[in-house]
């Protein structure tokens, strides 16, 4: 298949000068948490960044208490990617808001392409143990980074460090499974108060015959806050598979996706209370290279908040959510036909609900309390015919009481939480079949603690630890495909495993940040994981494709985190980051997993990154990424090796004002500057180099 678009070789060459600068004053520490954050929107979206203050160093955070605390109030280490650093990375070469995460410590992120979920890893463990929140409320870590816009985004924050009690476990039951936060907290905190109106409208156009619609209006009527958008793409793509692998890509395997969002906030008696609603909707259809391998993706998201200020020291917070997924995928008997063989589907909805009483006392301590509960039902089935036959037909339900108290002495923070969790699954088929148990149940407390001293003005040292507890899936038990599967041409997907036993995990950390030299911020990060049981998706056979859920004995994995990140002028900032993992795995029983590295997670991976305010309006932010080595599998003889790579970015960004009514706003994005196509599990590779340019009007 010929290429659409050349294949340059681009030399970057970057300095970055110290310049000496005043740090700004910081804010008098202990002040009174404020419901509303600091809003990153009130900066227009698209506008050149505004520079990073020793203040936004301990901005105000709201995952770990969910209510707004100063960093130096919690335990944990979280970094904040505002909307300004969002809108300075190049627009995600697969489409999914995952890829946010690329350039921060400690996170592997590997969306597989733009039409498959993120197979990543986080804190030396695979891609189940760090969950993602949508304002606080679970989503799917694997397939809704593919469904969301980035657009609607205020901030993502990211909560490094051992399971925190105040979140389940998310009942995912596609791809790896239920997610836990044992690794970390991904929170993608959507936009709310609207302080000046703003509409603004896109169109680009890209490699791969990329053509991209998006629209966004936001304001304000009175106490109603409210924003809506959508997004219209279609392209040809390109080949995303390595040779002779299942993918087969013959032809250009066409997608059109369409989105559409919005989200409405009334607040009553100022900030005191506050509503909100918001809703997205994602369509992703096309085929995959092949005349019978067509796809039809659908994808709904809600949430619904609550949250008021009852007394001056007593917050309450209701939220819910609905997660809905429909996908209906054809196949065919590649390599040996090309005819159809069967349609086949997953559908799967999710209700998360959650309830919770902040109290504050003792000055700035905080006491947390509440309950969560969640429902889940899962279905897949097989059409040949017109005739429709079921693969696994379950559901699940989970609940949780949760407490945990934040104590601010002086200096010292000291916290300490506690989480009984019950969870239970009923099974009407699994794999095909009536199973001999229709239901099962665990019952799991759970624990979480973390202490951080500020003694220092510019220092402050910090340690966590945590519990985490995951059971097996219904896809995990009863797979996607029958045992009999195993090796028939044209039959992709998972294989059974009705023996699995669920896991068990803790997670250590210690660390310490530190602001040395004017705005630089310098964070050192160690961590220790350790899970028993562990359940892993090991590659049987790459073509056909085909995986199976195993326990793999005991993993553990270790390392460290260092980051530099600095405002060495209103022009200039620049990032550095780098991360050291070992992992491994302890089977004594199987002498073909002992001793074997988690699947998904390298060695080591590197970040660096800048950003520099030019003359006339324009901004340029360049980037490069390293990975180390990594496995698809546990088993010795049966693994793949992967990487290492080095992938370069590049975003240079012009805003032209005119008048005081709009801006035009002209990006280009190029990805993978030395085009390296290299080779990712399950027969997938990075295409390599792509561009895409943008040009966007602004109306104030």
């Amino acid at each position: 298949m010929t290429p659409r678009h050349p294949l340059p070789l681009v030399a970057l060459l970057l300095t970055m000068p110290a310049l000496a600068q005043e740090p700004p004053e910081l804010a008098a520490p202990g002040s009174a948490p404020s419901q509303e954050l600091p809003s990153p929107q009130t900066r227009e979206p698209g506008a050149a960044p505004r520079p990073k203050t020793a203040r936004e160093l301990q901005e105000l955070v709201v995952t770990e208490s969910k209510v707004p605390r100063e960093q130096r109030e919690v335990t944990q280490e979280v970094r904040i990617i505002d909307s300004d650093a969002v809108e300075q990375l190049p627009v995600p070469p697969n489409r999914n808001i995952s890829e946010i995460l690329t350039y921060q410590p400690g996170i592997f992120v590997s969306p597989l392409s733009r039409n498959d979920a993120n197979w990543g890893s986080n804190g030396g463990l695979g891609p189940k143990y760090n969950s993602y929140l949508l304002d606080g409320i679970p989503i799917d870590s694997f397939i809704d980074g593919t469904s969301l816009d980035p657009w609607a985004l205020s901030r993502v924050e990211v909560q490094r460090g051992p399971a925190a009690v105040m979140y389940s476990n998310y009942l995912a039951m596609d791809f790896a499974g239920n997610t836990t936060p044992l690794a970390g907290i991904t929170n993608f905190v959507l936009r709310e108060r609207v302080d000046a109106p703003l509409t603004r409208i896109q169109a680009g156009v890209g490699s791969w015959a990329t053509v991209n619609v998006q629209a966004y209006n936001q304001g304000r009527s009175g106490d109603l806050h409210y924003f809506v958008g959508g997004s219209y793409e279609h392209a040809d793509y390109t080949n995303y598979g390595t040779p002779g692998s299942w993918l087969g890509i013959q032809n250009y395997p066409q997608y059109t996706t369409a989105k559409l969002y919005g989200k409405t906030t009334f607040f009553v008696d100022g900030d005191a209370q506050a509503i909100s609603i918001f809703a997205h909707y994602d369509g992703h259809s096309g085929f995959v290279g092949r005349p019978n391998r067509d796809f039809n993706y659908q994808y709904g998201t809600i949430n619904l908040v609550y949250h008021g200020q009852v007394t001056p020291s007593l917050n309450l917070q209701v939220k819910g959510g609905v997660r809905l997924y429909d996908r209906r995928f054809g196949s065919d008997g590649y390599p040996d036909s090309l005819a159809l063989t069967s349609h086949d589907g997953v559908n799967q909805q999710v209700y998360p609900a959650d309830a919770t009483v902040n109290w504050q006392h003792l000055g700035q301590s905080l006491l947390t309390a509440g309950v969560d509960l969640q429902y889940a039902g899962y279905t897949t089935y097989s059409e040949v015919s017109g005739i429709r036959s079921t693969g696994n037909d379950a559901s699940a339900f989970a609940t949780g009481l949760y407490a945990q108290e934040n104590l601010v002495l002086g200096d010292w923070v000291a916290r300490a939480g506690i989480r009984n969790s019950y969870s239970e699954q009923s099974y009407t088929v699994l794999g095909g079949t009536v199973p001999g148990v229709p239901n099962k149940s665990w019952d799991k407390v759970l624990w979480s603690a973390g202490v951080r001293w500020n003694g220092l003005r510019d220092l402050s040292i910090f340690a966590n630890g945590g519990s985490s507890f995951v059971a097996p899936t219904p896809k995990a038990v009863g797979g996607t495909l029958q045992a009999s599967d195993q090796d028939v041409p044209g039959k992709n997907g998972q294989l059974p495993n009705p023996n699995l036993q669920p896991e068990s995990g803790i997670g250590l950390d210690l660390g310490a940040n530190a602001q040395v030299v004017q705005t630089l911020k310098i964070s050192l990060r160690a961590f220790w994981n350790r899970v028993n049981d562990v359940i892993v998706d090991n590659v049987v056979s790459q073509n056909p494709s085909q995986t199976q859920s195993v326990n793999a004995g005991n993993a553990t994995s270790w390392g460290f985190e260092l980051a530099f990140d600095q405002a060495v002028t209103e022009d200039i900032s620049w990032f550095v980051n780098g991360t050291y993992t070992h992992s491994s795995v302890a089977n004594p029983i199987d002498p073909n997993q002992n001793g074997a590295q988690i699947p998904f997670v390298p060695n080591w991976m590197a970040n660096v990154g800048g950003t520099f305010n030019l003359p006339l309006g324009f901004t340029i932010s360049p980037y490069l990424r390293g990975v180390g080595v990594y496995y698809d599998s546990t088993s010795l003889s049966g693994r793949q090796l992967f990487g290492p790579y080095w992938i370069p970015a590049l975003r240079v960004q012009n805003v032209q004002p005119v008048g005081k009514a709009y801006d035009i706003v002209l990006a280009l994005d190029l990805n993978n500057l030395f085009d390296s196509q290299y080779a990712m599990p399950w027969g997938f590779k990075n295409p390599g180099f792509n561009v895409f340019g943008t040009v966007g009007v602004r109306l104030k």
